[in-house]
């Protein structure tokens, strides 16, 4: 009996790599952010209206020919305000020209304007914030810099600089970037001093590690989520600033096309021919609401809670 109990049993061989194993499902957080932003088909739609809205919007002022230093063809007299159909799908202005082409070449430069302001914001906000939230030094000359500027108005800063440096594309983006990056640097400044004094920032400083590896490895990354919410919003309010410049006669001048232009430009016939004042609106309500709330879905999904 005793022989038949010992056949049953038998030493178990060490292995040492296999008792390092984790038994655990692997953790992938690119992954994961892509899983949880793709779960819902109503994201999958909203990302795929967005994408096609500014490619079309980059690319079909490109075809059309339409520019807003031509002259006006004063013989053209039966092209003007034509209502909105299949042939004119906008309809036509009092020139003549198509609402189509005049939208889409506003919306162009409105969109361009809004992405490259919006990526070197961020890029000096985030920057100037990490090292701003780890330097009780620069910490006391920079908040005061900050309070001087957060207490005037952003849109009367931008007008005003808008006013000294002149109308222009460059010049636009100068003055969104000049004033906005602050901002940023103030928000990212406090979040990561919400946590650059956790217990592996304190030990990666005794060690000896330097700040800028202690803000690249240890913060930014904890700060993706924030940073991705920062972002869908602060895209859709470039746009809103510049169509307000523009609208104001500030912004792209008369040499660029834009939205704000084009609505101040038919706000006269909004009783008349309503078509040529309310189809910008919306075309601008459409790329920045879709914009944002696309830019929340992304943000949410890169928040690890929200990872199954």
């Amino acid at each position: 009996m005793a022989r038949e109990e010992e056949n049953l049993f038998e030493f178990a061989d060490f292995d040492e790599k296999k008792s390092e194993h984790i038994a655990a499902p692997r953790y992938s957080y690119w992954k994961s952010v892509w899983h949880t932003f793709f779960h819902s088909k109503v994201t999958i739609f909203l990302s795929v209206f967005v994408i096609v809205l500014v490619v079309f919007a980059l690319i079909q002022p490109l075809t059309s020919g339409y520019s807003p230093t031509d002259a006006p063809n004063i013989n053209n007299s039966e092209m003007k305000y034509l209502p909105p159909s299949a042939q004119h799908i906008f309809g036509t202005d009092n020139i003549g020209n198509e609402v189509w082409d005049v939208v889409w070449a506003g919306a162009r430069n409105s969109i361009i304007v809004s992405f490259i302001s919006t990526a070197i914001i961020m890029t000096i906000g985030i920057l100037v914030g990490a090292l701003w939230g780890f330097s009780k030094k620069m910490d006391r000359w920079m908040i005061e810099v900050y309070n001087v500027v957060s207490n005037v108005p952003y849109l009367l800063l931008a007008m005003i600089l808008s006013y000294v440096l002149g109308a222009g594309l460059g010049s636009l983006i100068f003055v969104m970037c000049c004033i906005d990056w602050i901002y940023v640097a103030y928000f990212i400044r406090t979040q990561v001093m919400i946590i650059r004094d956790r217990e592996y920032n304190l030990a990666s400083k005794c060690l000896g590690t330097k700040t800028f590896t202690m803000i690249v490895k240890n913060i930014l990354p904890y700060l993706v989520s924030v940073i991705v919410t920062y972002i869908a919003r602060e895209i859709p309010a470039l746009i809103s600033y510049e169509v307000f410049l523009s609208y104001m006669g500030l912004g792209l001048g008369t040499n660029y096309a834009s939205l704000g232009r084009t609505i101040s430009q038919y706000r006269s016939y909004m009783t008349g021919y309503p078509h040529l004042f309310w189809i910008p609106v919306l075309v601008l309500a459409a790329i920045a609401i879709s914009l944002y709330v696309v830019g929340q879905k992304l943000a949410d999904a890169t928040d690890p809670r929200t990872h199954r």
